[in-house]
């Protein structure tokens, strides 16, 4: 059964490829070539896995992992779903199948919690906030805590407090803000979207749990870049040492106090550049984990 074996190699790669990217410094100085290589590990850890289930299921068959699959279609529809299949089997195809319902369930999960929260805190935007000519493009709340954000969608929306127009000067303010803007310009709330319905179906796993972090550490530093573009980073850097100042408690150390002072380093450190032929490497190899384990279910001669 060289399919299940591929396969099933294939998600333990993927799952060893994670560990040794989380620790890949070279992923903080080209944050778009490691988020597209996290959007290709999930996506070819997860179709794998589920192909690994489906390929040992349809095994009988030696039609390959889809040519089994729609074989066994043939059989149920009609009406000798069993002809083929012993007990370990029909394990493996509902062990597939489970798997496969159980992520697809987590991802709408997901989305419709967040599609629910946003539209409420839309809501509650409409109702409070207001428009002011010193922050053109931005919501304004009467808040005396420091905050600004992006509350991205269709029609995506940036917030910030009147705590932060007091805290912040005009240019980091407008350093913060060209921060959230790309957010909102790249959908990041979309990159995200995939790894936080992986938290929610497995939250006990911790390789996904800090895989959520990682990327989500990397997409904060993809924005930097683009605020830097337009700002000195500097001044978002002197922006977000404010902000961890004005949120966490004297003497508090937390996770999120850790991913500033690693953007706030990053900031004011010495540029660094990745090879091109680093980051190239990179974005082809999530192209082609996104595509392999496709391939290895469609190829007829892995029986």
């Amino acid at each position: 059964m060289p399919a299940f074996a591929l396969l099933t190699a294939l998600t333990l790669a993927c799952a060893l490829l994670a560990h040794r990217l989380m620790r890949s410094r070279w992923a903080w100085y080209a944050p778009s070539s490691a988020i597209a290589l996290w959007q290709g590990l999930g996506l070819a850890a997860g179709v794998s896995a589920i192909g690994a289930a489906f390929a040992l299921a349809v095994s009988p068959y030696r039609l390959g992992v889809m040519g089994g699959f729609f074989a066994l279609v043939a059989d149920i529809l009609a009406g000798e779903p069993l002809r083929r299949l012993g007990p370990g089997h029909l394990t493996a195809l509902l062990v597939g199948v489970t798997l496969a319902g159980w992520l697809f369930s987590a991802l709408v999960v997901a989305s419709l919690d967040t599609a629910r929260i946003r539209r409420r805190h839309s809501e509650l935007l409409d109702l409070v906030a207001h428009q002011t000519p010193d922050v053109p493009g931005a919501l304004v709340i009467d808040h005396p805590a420091a905050a600004a954000y992006c509350l991205p969608g269709v029609r995506s929306r940036l917030v910030v407090s009147t705590g932060a127009l007091r805290m912040l000067s005009p240019d980091e303010l407008r350093a913060v803000l060209a921060h959230e803007r790309a957010h909102a310009c790249e959908r990041h709330d979309l990159v995200l979207l995939p790894f936080a319905a992986l938290c929610r179906a497995f939250p006990r796993l911790r390789l996904c749990q800090e895989a959520n972090a990682t990327v989500a550490l990397l997409v904060e530093m993809r924005a930097d870049d683009r605020a830097r573009e337009q700002h000195p980073p500097q001044r978002l850097a002197q922006a977000l040492l404010r902000f961890g100042q004005s949120l966490i408690p004297a003497g508090a150390l937390g996770a999120a106090d850790l991913a500033v002072l690693l953007r706030v380093a990053r900031l004011t450190g010495a540029p660094r550049q990745v090879p091109r032929r680093v980051r190239a490497t990179a974005v082809a190899a999530a192209a082609g984990l996104g595509t392999l384990p496709l391939l290895l279910m469609a190829c007829p001669w892995l029986t």
